[in-house]
């Protein structure tokens, strides 16, 4: 059986797009091939290793990549960008893409803060990643629940913003 490839995009591929993509692997890696990608890579984010970490999961061998690395040499049957800048950036056409989705999820980078405060807002955002890809493993076939709408991962463009909170969309 073919693995379905997955791109995970983000602004600076240093934290939410590499969470993303350390976790499918551990959990589905069975069934799909995880990739993330950055619009501006500038390295993966101590913090982000450290919760994954802490969550048993390892980031060997994962680096900061650019969006160009896999534009038109791959093809994905998911693109995901976790943050409005991603998705507002990212190519309207990308060759090779099945469908786009959207997780608008908040940047723990740009949380300011003590130490312990950054590293709460990094563990936050791994839960929340956390829990929507278990949602889309479980409905990564197509078939959108219209109960529960709200916490599962949507294509672009077609959120009901009434339902999205603006720190990233309703509590996995």
């Amino acid at each position: 059986m073919d693995k379905t490839r997955v791109l995970f995009l983000c602004t600076g591929n240093s934290a939410r797009s590499q969470i993303a993509e350390a976790f499918l692997r551990a959990y589905a890696g069975d069934r799909f091939e995880a990739y993330s990608a950055g619009l501006e890579p500038v390295g993966i984010n101590p913090l982000a290793l450290r919760v994954m970490e802490e969550a048993g999961i390892g980031m060997e061998g994962q680096r900061s990549k650019s969006l160009m690395e896999y534009m038109g040499r791959m093809h994905f049957g998911y693109l995901i960008t976790l943050c409005s800048h991603a998705e507002a950036n990212c190519p309207a056409v990308f060759p090779g893409v099945g469908q786009r989705l959207h997780w608008d999820l908040e940047d723990p980078s740009a949380v300011p803060g003590t130490e312990s405060e950054r590293l709460e807002a990094f563990r936050r955002v791994r839960d929340r990643i956390i829990g929507r890809i278990v949602h889309f493993v479980e409905h990564a076939d197509g078939r959108w629940s219209e109960e529960g709408k709200q916490d599962l991962p949507r294509p672009c463009g077609q959120c009901d913003k009434s339902t999205v909170e603006p720190s990233g969309g309703g509590d996995v």
